[in-house]
């Protein structure tokens, strides 16, 4: 489905105006260009395949949202898994399939030419998410032979090579287990190292995220929630860390890890899992208490995306019995995300 929006109203949520330094995402109307892709597709093999809340979001309420912030909503789409490919079994194999499908729905655009949406059932979509980014523009997608197939582990040269994306992971969970560390044997609970290139390389390289991500690419922040041979794995990694009270204390740590990435990687996606806020906050999302609160979690969200190279949203881990107040919960931190873009070009230092 292909919906064009545009609207000259603004929320008055909106702190700062459009800043002249930076102008991406703008079109000529001086509308914000956004994209929202929702992935439904789990990775679970002991849940059901499609989760609800992606489609919960979608429809409940966000282009609309996205309007009152005077944003042109360029697309917005629902990934599914290829006709071609509905016989393929086996739930990693299929998730990565569907994570192909959308990298494929982002890489379609430009570089600046738009602000990506992704709302997601889970950690899974990281994987694709990170390979639409790394591969955004038609004279960077994959190499393809003669039957029009991707080619799989052999990655452009030159100056159409893949960009270098940074990951500002945001969970309770550090997803950041191999199948040597994992305790429950969950395919969710390793997809960050899977895209860091530790383990489940064929399902990485099918999926279309070639090469991996440097874990000196990769921001943690509110991860509370891990096994001791994940915590080592971390531990051994070159990945950053920003805890709970840091985000809470507003002390400074994040602006200090985007321009740390900022000035190594081209790209970056910022992941959020709503199970880093609270129990009380997200009832169903996360058991993990001393979480964020919605307003810590917002303010973090308009200072990360203050910075230029954060380009891509994803919301993931909505309940599937979520009510009212937990998709109005989401809906503020997609909010937040474009305030903070609004505000680039003013000096960093006011966080």
């Amino acid at each position: 489905m292909t919906i064009r929006i545009c609207c000259a109203c603004f929320s008055l949520l909106i702190l700062q105006p459009v800043s002249t330094v930076a102008q991406q995402y703008i079109n000529d109307s001086g509308t914000m260009q956004v994209v929202v892709l929702a992935d439904p597709w789990s990775d679970s093999r002991t849940g059901p395949e499609l989760l609800r809340g992606p489609e919960m979001l979608l429809n409940g309420g966000l282009l609309e949202r996205l309007v009152e912030l005077g944003c042109e909503v360029l697309s917005s789409a629902m990934v599914r898994m290829p006709a071609e490919l509905e016989r393929e079994y086996g739930e990693w194999n299929r998730a990565s399939l569907t994570n192909r499908t959308l990298g494929r729905m982002i890489y379609q655009y430009n570089l600046d030419e738009c602000f990506f949406v992704g709302l997601l059932s889970g950690s899974k979509s990281v994987v694709g998410m990170l390979a639409g980014l790394q591969h955004l523009g038609p004279d960077r997608a994959p190499l393809k032979d003669t039957l029009g197939r991707d080619i799989i582990g052999l990655p452009r040269q030159g100056e159409n090579r893949p960009l270098k994306v940074g990951l500002v992971w945001i969970d309770s969970k550090g997803a950041f287990n191999t199948p040597d560390t994992t305790i429950e044997g969950d395919m969710g609970g390793m997809n960050v190292a899977v895209a860091a290139g530790l383990c489940n390389t064929t399902l990485r390289l099918q999926a279309g995220l070639d090469p991996p991500l440097s874990t000196r690419h990769i921001v943690m922040a509110g991860v509370r929630d891990t096994n001791p041979y994940e915590e080592l794995n971390i531990d051994n990694s070159f990945i950053e860390r920003i805890s709970v009270d840091e985000m809470q204390a507003r002390s400074g740590a994040i602006g200090r890890q985007m321009r740390r990435l900022s000035n190594t990687v081209d790209v970056i996606y910022v992941h959020v899992d709503l199970s880093v806020l609270d129990p009380a906050v997200m009832p169903g999302a996360s058991l993990t208490k001393d979480g964020l609160s919605s307003r810590d979690l917002a303010l973090s969200l308009q200072e990360i995306f203050a910075w230029r190279k954060a380009a891509a949203i994803g919301i993931a881990g909505l309940p599937d019995d979520a009510g009212e107040t937990s998709l109005a919960t989401a809906y503020r931190l997609i909010e937040a995300a474009v305030e903070g873009i609004r505000m680039r070009g003013v000096d960093h230092e006011q966080f």
